[in-house]
């Protein structure tokens, strides 16, 4: 399996728990919590995670 580089959105505080992001890996978009690096890593396929961002931008 391929290496996924994680990155935080800028918009997220340092302090503060929030999700990091990978789009490095093909047909996957993985997600993982930013305060616990080791643990799970959720994947979606990229088709899934644009319905959930595009989900969560209308209701926001």
């Amino acid at each position: 399996m391929s290496a996924f580089t994680f990155r935080k959105s800028s918009y997220s505080n340092p302090f503060d728990e929030c999700v990091e992001v990978a789009v490095n890996v093909p047909d996957a978009v993985a997600i993982r919590d930013s305060k616990n690096p080791d643990g799970p890593i959720l994947r979606f396929t990229p088709a899934a995670w644009a319905a959930f961002r595009d989900a969560i931008v209308e209701e926001g």
